[in-house]
């Protein structure tokens, strides 16, 4: 009407605003009749209007290549180098769906996670988080023994964990934990966590015997700040960050490694471990380090016979954009050594690994692509060679 010359342009002017505001109101009363809002954000996010319930829900797919063997650290007889056959192999080796959020006050927090590749549930805890300094955890997750186990696979630094794993893992488990955080911000700054589970691994609600597995962690970070569960510092971190870390577990089961299956022969409680960690990260301006060593004692109580293991990796990475400002920023450069000795008491049964890595972060490590390459040895075996390509995206 108004380029007809009907009205005038101030007629015209307020007719639109009217128009406009008009909608904003019937989107404002859609939006109060239906009782959640929905956005994007790492995932999406459901929440009620009024604020009582969060829900994230999150997926992460892992493509990946190997050659000429996967080598794949959460499973033992695959991180020996003895009689591997020489593949060529495409697989998609994780394929997560992730929930977590909040009901009823925020400090009632939730997370489930699952698998579709193992069509295994790994993850269903809850958390009573109301204090920082005590947060009481219950139900199954990977408990907060060690950093390399705890760190999730979308979050290394490598295509995979090293050969220190397996071996030590205590990997999930169903159980009740209290951990909390004291003296944040000064350099007194501790974090603890102390435990008690069945102690016969993820998804086995039923206990071997009346023994329980207990464990306790102490982390110190050092210069008064956290240092997150995640690999590489994609953060370019301006201020340094580091901690140092201790860990014990004590328990009584029929079976020595995470996870793993009984053997017909093992009767209930038939081996007592024992074992320990210590652990060290810092970060700071694209540079990432992180070592563990680990010692375990297995006593086998139908014979009395002890088994003394060691093993440890350090690992370190860099951003070369940090100092030459022509390197993409995105880029990484990564080194591991690692060893596993099964045995104490047989000095020539060692395993190493030396892994060299390189990365490109698109979103940090949301959507990346990873290229590793693994020199594998062991006494008495042909050393052998790996190289594995992953791209690694969450949604």
């Amino acid at each position: 009407m108004y380029e007809k010359g009907q009205i005038t342009k101030e007629e015209w002017l307020r007719a639109k605003a009217d128009e406009e505001k008009f909608e904003e109101e019937q989107k404002k009363s859609r939006d109060a009749e239906f009782p959640i809002s929905i956005r994007y954000k790492d995932g999406f996010e459901l929440q009620s209007r009024d604020g009582k319930f969060d829900m994230l829900i999150q997926n992460r797919l892992q493509f990946r290549y190997s050659f000429p063997q996967e080598g794949d650290s959460l499973h033992p007889a695959d991180a020996a180098t003895a009689d591997d056959k020489d593949v060529s192999s495409f697989r998609v080796r994780r394929a997560r769906l992730k929930v977590g959020g909040y009901g009823f006050v925020p400090w009632l927090k939730y997370f489930v996670e699952y698998d579709w590749v193992s069509n295994t549930l790994l993850d269903y805890r809850l958390d009573i988080a109301k204090y920082k300094w005590a947060t009481l955890r219950v139900g199954q997750w990977k408990i907060d023994y060690n950093r390399e186990r705890v760190d999730s696979s979308g979050n290394q630094q490598f295509v995979d964990r090293s050969i220190v794993n397996a071996p030590f893992t205590l990997d999930r488990q169903i159980g009740a934990r209290l951990g909390g955080h004291l003296f944040e911000g000064t350099y007194a700054y501790l974090v603890y966590n102390i435990g008690v589970f069945s102690g016969t691994g993820i998804n086995n609600a039923r206990n071997d015997d009346k023994k329980m597995l207990w464990m306790g962690r102490i982390q110190w970070n050092f210069l008064g700040r956290d240092v997150p569960f995640s690999q590489s510092d994609v953060d370019y971190s301006p201020l340094p960050i580091g901690s140092i870390a201790f860990a014990g577990a004590h328990n009584r089961t029929d079976r020595i490694v995470f996870p793993g299956s009984r053997n017909n022969t093992v009767v209930d409680g038939q081996f007592e471990i024992e074992q320990g960690v210590q652990e060290f990260a810092f970060k700071w301006n694209g540079l990432s380090i992180q070592e563990e060593f680990h010692v375990k004692h297995v006593t086998n109580e139908a014979n009395k016979q002890k088994t003394t293991s060691y093993g440890a990796y350090a690992q370190v990475g860099y951003f070369p954009h940090a100092a030459i400002d022509m390197i993409p920023k995105e880029l990484e450069f990564a080194y591991r050594y690692a060893f596993v000795d099964p045995n104490q008491a047989n000095r020539s049964d060692v395993l190493r690994e030396h892994t060299v890595a390189a990365n490109y972060f698109f979103a940090k490590h949301r959507n990346k692509i990873t290229l590793d390459y693994s020199h594998l040895t062991q006494p008495g075996f042909t050393p052998e060679d790996r190289v594995r390509l992953q791209w690694d995206v969450s949604f």
